[in-house]
């Protein structure tokens, strides 16, 4: 769904600059459509670098937004996902032929960070996104020493760019004591019309097991180490002393599947789900089960609480921000196994309290309306502009006077 048209006085050439975008799956990936999305609706002009995502993928370029598509290689553990190659040279000469009026770079990877060098080599503002937790994913894969060495390549990254919005105010204060500097917090919106209670499936149920009188847990999310998953079959289990007919559904796939399907064998594994069905699966569950700390926001949790599920999450990220412990849900302590079970326990079976905090959940997640988000982008970028940083190189080249794309309207007077 397109947003509305803003009432702003400004329309800017605005370069994009991600290593992960739709067809693909992860958070990263479609909140950033979203905003992407947003970004158009209101007249921007668009340029989009990413990866090549197979060899059939042809770019979109039309009069106000053109794709940019270089090459990209597997991430290692997770061979569905392009990592971008460096691609400099090539920025180098599309931006100093047609100067964006900014530059958002949204990942840190190799293409971010020779999108960073020719944005401050030509002198353009640059603003950053940090969303995924590179250096607490280390410690899940056997590598914890690589968490300093990381944070000091993410700090001498962001540090280089006039701003780094990050989803939540808990987030922007642990980069601050890394030493992160020109931090804004940027929450993310939840699409509550996709995402909604309208979606339960009687149908689906049934083919979990599921009447309606059935508690039915769910996690929704990649089924890989760092997501925790051994909390959830814990809390699982816990609620089957309390209400034996508890059914668990794991949305999702990934490298652990397996070993969690011989874990537990009870367990209803629905593998990836996208738009449509998704909304279905979470509207069709009855709590959700989210013990995860490795993420910077979490958008399954808005997206249960728009479902109108009663969420039970570790106090982080997007859960610590938006549930009301007792009201719209339930927050456990970080790391804290046998509280998150005993109070995955103490919901099962409780349909009043279940129907009442999945109520004021769908309230809350309701208030998260995309166009604020863009909104706050928006003064971003404007905030960029209007202080452009002086890089070494900068003022090479200069905005044709008619090119043929790409050409936003400029700003309108006042």
């Amino acid at each position: 769904m397109q947003e509305t048209a803003h009432n702003t006085s400004h329309t800017w050439r605005v370069a994009l600059v991600t290593e992960t975008y739709p067809p693909e799956v992860n958070g990263v990936a479609a909140t950033f459509a979203r905003v992407v999305e947003g970004l158009e609706g209101r007249g921007h002009a668009l340029q989009l670098v990413r990866p090549r995502q197979g060899a059939e993928h042809r770019a979109r370029d039309e009069a106000r937004f053109q794709e940019v598509l270089v090459p990209g290689l597997p991430i290692p553990r997770y061979p569905e996902l392009k990592m971008g190659l460096p691609a400099r040279r090539e920025l180098l000469r599309r931006w100093t032929a047609q100067r964006p009026d900014v530059v958002h770079i949204v990942t840190e990877g190799p293409l971010g960070w020779s999108a960073l060098r020719a944005a401050r080599q030509l002198g353009l503002p640059v603003v950053s996104d940090f969303r995924t937790n590179f250096h607490a994913y280390s410690r899940h894969y056997g590598v914890g020493w690589l968490q300093a060495p990381v944070m000091a390549y993410l700090r001498h990254f962001h540090n280089r760019t006039a701003c780094t919005m990050v989803p939540t105010e808990s987030l922007k204060n642990e980069l601050a004591a890394a030493g992160l500097q020109g931090l804004r917090v940027v929450a993310r919106g939840v699409d509550a019309q996709r995402f909604s209670p309208s979606h339960r499936s009687h149908a689906l149920r049934a083919s979990w097991g599921a009447d309606p009188g059935t508690c039915v847990a769910m996690c929704v999310g990649r089924l890989a180490p760092e997501k925790n998953l051994g909390t959830v079959l814990a809390a699982f289990e816990a609620m089957r002393e309390h209400e034996p007919r508890t059914r668990l559904v794991l949305v999702g796939d990934g490298p652990e599947r397996r070993r969690l399907a011989q874990r537990c064998p009870e367990a209803h594994f629905a593998g990836a789900r996208h738009g449509d069905d998704l909304a279905a699966h979470y509207a069709s569950a009855d709590v959700f089960l989210f013990p995860s700390t490795s993420e910077t926001y979490g958008n399954v949790v808005p997206e249960a609480m728009a479902s109108g599920l009663a969420v039970v999450a570790c106090d982080h990220a997007a859960a610590g921000q938006l549930i009301r412990h007792g009201d719209n849900g339930l927050l456990v302590r970080c790391d804290d196994t046998s509280e998150f079970c005993r109070v995955a326990r103490r919901i099962a079976g409780d349909w009043v309290q279940v129907r009442e905090m999945g109520t004021a959940a769908r309230a809350t997640a309701m208030q998260l309306d995309w166009s604020r988000i863009v909104d706050a982008i928006e003064k971003t970028y404007a905030a960029a502009i209007a202080v452009p940083e002086v890089a070494a190189g900068g003022g090479l080249g200069a905005t044709p006077a008619s090119p043929p794309r790409w050409q936003p309207a400029r700003p309108t007077p006042p």
